[in-house]
């Protein structure tokens, strides 16, 4: 077996340990069931939910509290809070997940390529990032989306746009370090081609830092979704707690409807938290000396 080779699963190993002392860690533990919970939510939505948000005639009527017929009351049109709650956590959570992918895939390209082969490659993309980094987050967001038009593939792709370049800082400055450690170097004298060197050493030691702030990107996201339907550069006929928010904030405050802003509000910080303790977890584990602290 050469050196490399136990190297590698020498570093297999230590993820796994990793894995493990997240799994057992307490904010991880509190993340991961707030997660699993609005995951049930999403997932299960047609068949939990008390009444369809897109249903004709509403249920109820306009600016209802609270009751045992309405657990959180109705909006101006009569259609039942919670039944919005649950289904708009499918359109945030999709959202925050498919941005969170996305951005966290290329981010990691662009920052393996950039600290790997270093130069003028290095300075290129170093150079594009800095360039999507000093511009402001949100009104690049507002430009953006006011172009291109309200849907949810616009709200996807500009939170993409504007997230990737947080991902690529953070990987290309721990690819520089592991570019010169030892067992890359062993790989590199045995012959390995760059993609090898990048797929098989790089990649799995960037594993848990990538997830990190795969897992932080998806709270990002879903902030930034809900931001952007709240000033109507969403696609405000469908729904998700930002729409919601939307419509309160045209209704609800003149009508004293303090259940319609409070719920999606809830909602986003709950899940925020959640995925917030996870990738604090993870961090944790990764860095010792955070994990000391």
């Amino acid at each position: 077996m050469r050196k490399s080779e136990l190297i590698t699963k020498r570093t297999e190993s230590h993820e796994v340990s990793k894995l493990r002392n997240i799994i057992v860690d307490r904010r991880a533990q509190i993340g991961f069931g707030i997660i699993i919970v609005f995951s049930f939510l999403a997932l299960t939505a047609p068949i939990i939910s008390p009444y369809s948000p897109y249903a004709f005639p509403s249920p109820g009527r306009p600016y209802s509290p609270p009751s045992a017929k309405f657990l959180l009351g109705t909006d101006y049109l009569g259609e039942d809070v919670l039944s919005e709650l649950i289904y708009g956590a499918r359109v945030s959570m999709l959202v925050g997940i498919i941005v969170a992918f996305l951005a966290t895939t290329f981010g990691t390209i662009v920052g393996v390529v950039a600290g790997y082969y270093g130069r003028f490659v290095d300075e290129g993309l170093m150079r594009a990032t800095d360039i999507v980094l000093i511009l402001p987050s949100l009104p690049l967001m507002i430009i953006l989306a006011a172009y291109l038009g309200p849907s949810l593939q616009t709200v996807i792709f500009v939170l993409t746009v504007t997230t990737w370049p947080l991902v690529a800082r953070v990987v290309r400055s721990q690819t520089l370090s592991l570019r010169e450690r030892p067992f890359t170097d062993s790989e590199r004298v045995a012959g390995a081609s760059d993609f090898r060197i990048i797929t098989k050493i790089l990649i799995p030691n960037l594993a848990t830092i990538i997830a990190a702030n795969a897992v932080l990107m998806v709270t990002t996201a879903i902030v930034g979704e809900a931001g952007l339907d709240f000033i109507g550069l969403g696609d405000i006929t469908v729904v998700s707690w930002g729409t919601m928010l939307y419509w309160a904030q045209s209704y609800a405050i003149f009508n004293g409807a303090w259940w319609w802003v409070m719920a999606p509000g809830i909602c986003i910080v709950l899940v925020g938290l959640g995925f917030v303790l996870i990738s604090v977890s993870i961090e944790s584990v990764f860095n010792p000396r955070l994990r000391t602290s």
